[in-house]
């Protein structure tokens, strides 16, 4: 991509979208896509964004603005390298194809499962699968510390008479997959939940080292909590804590 277009990346955020894609296929060089009238390119961009663009002729200036400042390649590379994105793109569209397949599978089988974890905004049913895949059945658990054990979200303890570490680790043991599915719902969650986010916020703002990675841990430690408590109960997500975590 960076042969073909040198500036090309200041344009799109996502460059493997379907427009992206469909840009680097139609415009073999970066002359070509420099020296189409504007309200060709815009139409072209209205057409395979399916107008999702809030302002199109903005995003073709900046596609021709980026192909005129752009390095020039000699035919024969030029060539090259079009022969080798087409093939990439190829295998992304193949790949893009077998996700929503996917994708729906998953959505269909959590469909037939009793659970309410998709309840919760940021948790879809990627995540929701797999944390109940890999949790199995929640009545294994007395606690939702022996959950966040399985998971590896829990600390060890570095104590030696009356000093504590201020700084632990996460324990090194647990299911490595579920421990995943927890630290990437979490991060999903604080975005789109605003519990979580201003927790979250508040672990960040400590005076602590690694702010993110620890403040996202704990994050996931709190996530583990209600997990337990909505797969136990059966109930659904209600963010202003209309239910009692402690009794689990």
């Amino acid at each position: 991509m960076y042969l073909k277009w040198s500036d090309y990346s200041l344009v799109f955020d996502n460059r493997l979208s379907a427009t992206s894609l469909a840009v680097m296929e139609e415009f073999e060089s970066a002359e070509a896509l420099a020296e189409i009238p504007t309200g060709n390119l815009v139409d072209f961009l209205v057409q395979h964004s399916r107008n999702r663009f809030d302002d199109p002729d903005a995003v073709a200036k900046d596609l021709q603005k980026a192909a005129r400042s752009s390095y020039r390649l000699p035919k024969a590379v030029n060539d090259s390298v079009n022969l080798a994105m087409a093939s990439s793109i190829r295998v992304i569209r193949t790949i893009k194809e077998q996700l929503k397949s996917l994708n729906k599978a998953i959505v269909d089988h959590l469909a037939t499962i009793p659970q309410t974890l998709d309840s919760v905004p940021g948790i879809g049913p990627v995540f929701a699968s797999g944390i109940l895949a890999e949790i199995g059945d929640i009545n294994m658990f007395g606690s939702h510390r022996q959950l966040a054990k399985l998971a590896g979200i829990a600390w060890t303890e570095h104590q030696s008479g009356n000093f504590t570490a201020s700084q632990t680790r996460l324990i090194h043991s647990g299911n490595r997959f579920l421990r995943h599915y927890f630290m990437e719902a979490a991060n999903s969650v604080r975005v789109h939940d605003p519990v979580f986010a201003e927790y979250y916020a508040k672990k960040k703002a400590e005076p602590k080292q690694f702010t993110h990675k620890r403040a996202l841990a704990l994050t996931a430690r709190k996530l583990v909590r209600l997990v337990f408590f909505l797969l136990k109960s059966n109930q659904l997500y209600q963010p202003k804590g209309g239910y009692q975590l402690q009794k689990y």
